[in-house]
């Protein structure tokens, strides 16, 4: 029986994978002209240790990933520049009413920092559907970490395998599968994910609802 339904932010609630990605290759390239968008495809959906790891890989120049990361964010503020609303999936709301009122409990785990979170869900009139917001900035280790998941299922006081995860990326897939919950991965054929762990791949968000539905009749 599912009972609670735990949403990824990027690439879910907001399409924004690809808006940070061009900022991103655009610093990269200035590292090394020969960086490709899909050298950073590692970045989506994974902490910030992991993210600019990938990102060092990439311009394989010497710095660090902590220097990397320094650097951009001194020169490049990208959550100023950041339109969340235009950027926010407008089925959303309609879908958590769906939810909610089928008895369902709503949660929020990204790998995002929490003030960002809490701007996007304000921004767009949400904040309110989510009895927890839990970020991965909280822990040693995010997505592709478990300990996200865990974490927000204890918070729900609900079994792992009560909870349907909400998710797209390799690392969010990978991090529910491994924590045991059920899993709805949003298909996006941009990234090229791997969602093999996910028990059901959907073309849209909307089809979560008819997920629930027959996870409750199991």
């Amino acid at each position: 029986m599912i009972k609670a339904v735990i949403f990824d932010m990027d690439g879910i609630i907001i399409d924004s994978e690809l808006e940070y990605l061009k900022m991103e290759l655009e610093f990269a390239r200035t590292k090394n002209p020969q960086v490709q968008l899909e050298d950073l495809f590692g970045m989506v959906g994974s902490s910030r240790e992991d993210a600019w790891s990938c990102m060092a890989r990439a311009v394989h120049n010497g710095q660090t990933w902590q220097q990397l990361r320094d650097e951009f964010r001194a020169s490049v503020d990208v959550y100023a520049q950041m339109d969340y609303r235009r950027i926010f999936r407008k089925e959303i709301p309609g879908i958590l009413d769906r939810l909610q009122e089928m008895g369902l409990r709503l949660a929020l785990a990204s790998s995002t920092g929490l003030p960002i979170i809490h701007r996007v869900l304000t921004e767009n009139n949400i904040h309110h559907y989510f009895e927890e917001i839990v970020s991965g900035a909280q822990f040693k280790r995010s997505k592709p970490d478990p300990e996200i998941y865990h974490y927000t299922a204890k918070k729900l006081n609900l079994p792992e395998n009560q909870c349907l995860a909400v998710e797209d990326s390799t690392f969010g897939v990978t991090a529910a599968y491994r924590a045991g919950m059920h899993i709805a991965a949003l298909y996006d054929s941009r990234f090229h994910f791997d969602q093999s762990l996910a028990d059901f791949q959907i073309k849209q968000l909307e089809e979560v609802v008819e997920i629930v539905r027959q996870l409750q009749q199991d």
